[in-house]
């Protein structure tokens, strides 16, 4: 059976950026994604439909999120850990 999907947030220099690594690899080569409609991984399209979210950055084990200043982590990061452990599971 496969290791469960593990995930560590960690603040960013900029406060409405954060990483979540995983024990998965997301993104071979370093992708961002700014618009759900042209996203071509369905995993992004989810995050960047989550109110407060604008960008998303993957690159090997982690994924960036960057949100509105308006809109806190607390409401963001259990909606952010959801999808990515739905899609890498």
């Amino acid at each position: 059976m496969a290791e469960p999907v593990a995930i560590s947030v960690q603040g960013t220099p900029n406060p409405n950026a954060a990483k979540f690594t995983l024990n998965r690899t997301v993104a071979a080569q370093g992708r961002t994604y700014r618009d759900p409609a042209t996203a071509d991984a369905a995993w992004a399209a989810q995050l960047l439909a989550i109110d407060g979210v604008t960008q998303v950055f993957a690159l090997n084990n982690f994924v960036s999120v960057t949100k509105r200043p308006e809109v806190s982590w607390d409401v963001l990061g259990p909606q952010i850990e959801s999808v990515l452990q739905q899609a890498f599971a």
